[in-house]
Parts: C-alpha cells; structure tokens; sequence
C-alpha cells in the first residue's frame, strides 16, 4: 500500500500534496537553445492545475492523484481478499502501517539517494510531505508488510494476489500526479525518425496503420459462442474488413506523400 502512495523523485521542487518548509521554484518548460534540451509543447503540452487552499496548507495536484491511488489501492486489495475467501481484516489494517511506512521510506530515499545536497537543511528530514520516491514507497511496504504479518502470524501469501491486483492501478494512478505536474522531463531525442522529419505530415497515416493491425488481431479474440456476439464473415469481422481500408489508406499517404514544411516554431535557433 505504501508503494502505491510513492510519488515522484523531484517532489520537492514540483510539488507536493502540503505546502513545504520552502516554496519550490516554479517548473520552466525547456526551450530549444537553453542548454541544448528542449521540452516540446506538441508532445506533452505544459500546463498548470490550480491548487486548493485548506487554511495553513496548500492542497495539490499530485497529492490528489495520490491519496487516489491510495485509495483505490486498498479498496480492491479488501474486495479482492474477500471474494478469495479471506478475512479482509488483516488488509484493513495494515493499510494505516502500510501508507505511513510508505511515505517515510519514500522521503528518505528520495533525500538521503536522490537529493542529498538538500540535508543542508536538517528541516527537510522531517517534511515527509515533500518529496518522495517511488521506489523508496516500495520499499517500506515491503518493511511494513514484513513486520506487521509477523507479528500478526497471518500468511503474506495468501493475500499476495489480492495485493497485487490493488498496488497496481493503485501505483498507475498515483503516478498520473507525476505527469500532471511535468515531473522526470526526457532528454532531448536523437531518434531518427524525429531528426530527419520523416514522419512530418504522415501521422494520421501511422495512426490508421497502427490501430488498424491492433484492431485486426484483437478481434481473433473476440468470443463469438455468447449472446449477441459479432458476427463473422469468412471468419472475419465486419471491424477486420475495414481495417483493411485503413492499412490501404496508410500505405498510400506513406508511399506519396511529401512531408510537410518544418513548423517556424522547430526550426533551428
């Protein structure tokens, strides 16, 4: 459960779900020609969610998507251990230890592994608040879980799975806080397609081709022994027939088109 609360590494300069010892510098998006990294707005647009102000603290957007995850988390780890026909108890408690062991550990390693040069000021130890690691989240669930089973005398085992279908969309949606907050930026891209523009004016054209073979082969897995099933026509469905249109419609705007002019915006500074 802790896992799925870890948030991002850079938490602390991005923020965080309170409002820190220190306000954290606003996050600039990069530009072509600052320190040869670029951010591009047409991959992932930069943006800002408005925070909520609860008195003394300052509630925001990855803190949100966090408590989400967390919540979820638990939610399914209790349905999940119950339908399995176990004592959904052990979980419910353990979702407490889980949490705080979690958010310790993962504050920890984000300030002592990722951003030592902030223990310069000893008050960053304790604003468990600001700035977390993922991984550091994982591994004091794993603690938590370890001690707290013991001393319970209750198998991990057996709840494992139910765990396992919890952390996971739980750890997925507290990892959209990451996103919403521009965290872990990505270097600049020396891909080739993206270097010589190959693919300029023909994304429409990749799309079609793309959804189209997914779709084509996922209907294969479309069952047709139930109600109102599909129907088939030489052992196709309508869908996979006009799949075909698209992969024709791919192969021609890859094959003739020209690529388009180089945007004013991406050419060189």
């Amino acid at each position: 459960m802790g896992a799925a609360f870890a948030g991002p590494h850079t938490l602390a300069r991005s923020g965080a779900a309170w409002l820190p010892l220190r306000s954290p510098p606003p996050f600039t998006p990069l530009r072509r020609g600052s320190g040869g990294s670029i951010l591009r707005a047409i991959v992932i647009p930069y943006f800002e969610l408005p925070s909520l102000q609860l008195g003394p603290f300052t509630l925001q957007a990855f803190g949100v998507f966090a408590a989400l995850g967390v919540y979820l988390a638990a939610r399914i780890a209790l349905r999940e251990s119950a339908r399995r026909g176990l004592d959904p108890q052990p979980l419910s408690d353990f979702a407490v230890w889980g949490v705080a062991a979690g958010v310790v550990f993962g504050h920890l390693v984000h300030l002592f592994l990722y951003h030592p040069e902030e223990l310069s000021d000893w008050r960053r130890a304790l604003a468990f608040w600001e700035g977390l690691s993922s991984f550091g989240g994982l591994l004091g669930g794993v603690v938590a879980a370890v001690v707290f089973f013991r001393r319970r005398r209750v198998r991990f085992d057996d709840y494992a799975d139910a765990f396992a279908l919890g952390v996971a969309p739980g750890w997925g949606i507290a990892r959209l806080g990451c996103f919403v907050i521009h965290d872990h930026p990505g270097v600049r891209t020396t891909f080739p397609l993206d270097r010589r523009g190959i693919l300029r004016g023909r994304l429409l054209a990749l799309l079609a081709l793309l959804y189209g073979t997914t779709r084509f082969f996922f209907d294969f897995l479309r069952a047709s022994d139930v109600p109102y099933a599909d129907a088939r026509y030489l052992g196709l469905t309508p869908a996979q027939y006009f799949c075909f249109g698209l992969w024709a419609y791919a192969v021609w705007k890859l094959a003739t088109l020209r690529p388009a002019a180089v945007p004013v915006s991406e050419r060189a500074a």
